[in-house]
C-alpha cells in the first residue's frame, strides 16, 4: 500500500530572505556583491520552492529491485521471518505465495519471476471485519494516492454478474508508469450470508 507523503518546506524564511536583499541592494552599486545575493536568493528560492519530478518506473514494495533473484527474495523474506507457503510454476514463470510480512490488513503476497528474475509483485489486502462501505472508502483512498502520485489511472474493469448463485463484483484501475505497471482492484463474491471481499494491488515489470 501506498506509503506516505514527502513533507513541504516553509516559504517563510525565503520571503524574509528576499526582503533582505532588497534592503542591501539598495544604494549598492557594487555589481559583485549584488550577484552574489541575488545568487543566494535564487538558491534558498529554489530549496523552499517543493517540485514534482517525473517518474520513470514504479519499483516493488519492501524494498525490492526488479530482476532481483530468487535466491536475493528468498533471503530477504527469510530475514523478514516471512513464509513461503507454495512454489508454483506456470508456463516460463514461478509465484510464490508469501505469508507473513508485516502491513496492516495484507493476507498474502504473490512474488512472480521469469527466468529466476523477479518481474511482479502483488499483494493481497483482507479485512473480514469491514462493511462494504469501509471497503469502498479504502479503495476510494488508495485511488487517490495513485491518482495523486502517478496520474490518473484508468478503468480496466467494472462488472458485476448475478447470472449465478455467487454474485460477483469486480472493479479495477491500472498506471502505467515507463516500462511497468500497476493495477489496484477490488473483488467480492457473495453467496446468501457468505461473503469473501479482497483489494489487491500489483506492481509489474513490463
Amino acid at each position: 500500500m501506498p506509503e506516505g507523503a514527502l513533507g513541504e518546506l516553509k516559504m517563510q524564511p525565503m520571503h524574509a530572505e528576499i526582503t533582505s536583499c532588497r534592503e542591501n541592494c539598495v544604494g549598492n552599486a557594487n555589481r559583485p556583491a549584488m550577484r552574489r545575493i541575488l545568487l543566494r536568493g535564487l538558491i534558498i528560492f529554489f530549496l523552499s520552492t517543493p517540485y514534482a519530478f517525473p517518474i520513470d518506473e514504479l519499483v516493488p514494495p519492501f524494498g525490492f529491485r526488479w530482476n532481483d533473484s530468487m535466491a536475493r527474495v528468498e533471503a530477504v523474506l527469510h530475514g523478514a521471518k516471512a513464509k513461503i507457503s507454495s512454489r508454483e510454476k506456470k508456463e516460463n514463470r514461478e509465484v510464490w505465495t508469501v505469508e507473513g510480512l508485516v502491513h496492516p490488513g495484507l493476507k498474502r503476497t504473490l512474488f512472480t519471476f521469469k527466468q529466476r528474475a523477479l518481474v511482479a509483485v502483488e499483494l493481497q489486502y483482507e479485512y473480514p471485519d469491514w462493511s462494504i462501505e469501509r471497503y469502498n472508502q479504502r479503495m476510494g483512498e488508495i485511488r487517490k494516492y495513485f491518482d495523486e502520485k502517478y496520474g490518473t489511472g484508468k478503468l480496466v474493469s467494472r462488472s458485476r454478474d448475478n447470472d449465478t448463485d455467487v454474485i460477483q463484483t469486480l472493479v479495477g484501475y491500472q498506471w502505467m508508469v515507463g516500462t511497468t505497471m500497476l493495477e489496484l482492484f477490488y473483488f467480492s463474491a457473495q453467496h446468501d450470508n457468505l461473503v469473501y471481499r479482497t483489494i489487491t494491488v500489483d506492481y509489474k515489470a513490463l
